[in-house]
């Protein structure tokens, strides 16, 4: 059986706190000109001993410390703990973030919402991995194949896919904002880093937004082959004179066929 993931391998190790002592105002301030925070860990040292959050803030006297106004009963999360877990803790109480302490009370990460959906997301790709690999082998009897986990650069990849649809490549951006994208799954038909063969089996919307927003490299699952072998999508990509991310059609006047209009319902 598959090991569940734990809090330690998706919280955020590096973790922005405030001191109890602190004043509302300062940590008013901290908040407007975060990138993104709405509340911060209360630590003493690195002892977790509240949490405030931009409501609790709301309309206080600006001089006050953070330890009047701060909520002291906190719920946390152990490193170890099942991500699955720490999901129902966050659910349940409707938190966005779940500070993550170790034996001794000790603030050793973060755990968002956000890095939940990100666990999820990502084992799902492990799952068409290894049917793609079941596949291979079943077609190119005798070549091994190996799977590794790496970072590929998007201009090193072979497209397989002629289009996409512009509704989801928006959707991919979001999630490429937030961190929620899946790694890619590439298939690596000669195993030499200095003449790559890259095909891309999985991911076209997901390259196409990252390009657009400038990424040039990105995680992949990548199935190795042990010898160059002919593989369907080559062909696939060969008639479609599909040579770089750049070839790929965008599909501005179409939904993507798994999105359905209420107009079907009317």
């Amino acid at each position: 059986m598959e090991p569940k993931p734990r809090v330690s391998e998706y919280m955020t190790h590096e973790v922005s706190t405030v001191s109890p002592d602190d004043s509302v105002k300062a940590v008013t301030n901290r908040i407007l000109e975060s990138d993104g925070h709405n509340g911060y860990p209360v630590c003493r040292g690195l002892i977790v001993e509240g949490f405030v959050t931009a409501r609790d803030l709301l309309g206080a006297d600006d001089q006050l410390s953070i330890s009047a106004v701060m909520s002291d009963e906190i719920l946390v999360a152990d490193p170890e703990m099942a991500v699955t877990d720490a999901a129902r803790v966050i659910l349940r109480y409707g938190i966005q973030k779940l500070p993550v302490v170790d034996e001794r009370g000790r603030v050793v990460g973060i755990l968002s919402n956000t890095d939940v959906v990100r666990s999820q997301i990502e084992r799902v790709t492990p799952e068409k991995v290894g049917k793609l690999r079941r596949s291979l082998g079943s077609i190119h009897d005798g070549v091994e194949l190996t799977e590794q986990r790496r970072t590929v650069r998007l201009a090193d990849l072979t497209p397989t896919q002629e289009r996409v649809y512009a509704d989801e490549l928006a959707g991919r951006r979001y999630e490429l904002e937030r961190g929620l994208a899946e790694p890619l799954v590439v298939i690596d038909n000669t195993g030499s880093a200095d003449d790559p063969e890259l095909y891309l089996a999985d991911g076209h919307h997901r390259v196409l937004a990252a390009d657009s927003m400038d990424i040039e490299e990105m995680e992949a699952y990548v199935i190795v082959l042990s010898e160059s072998v002919e593989l369907g999508m080559a062909e696939t990509a060969a008639a479609h004179e599909l040579t770089r991310i750049e070839d790929i059609s965008v599909v501005e006047y179409a939904h993507h066929p798994l999105v359905e209009t209420t107009e079907k319902l009317q």
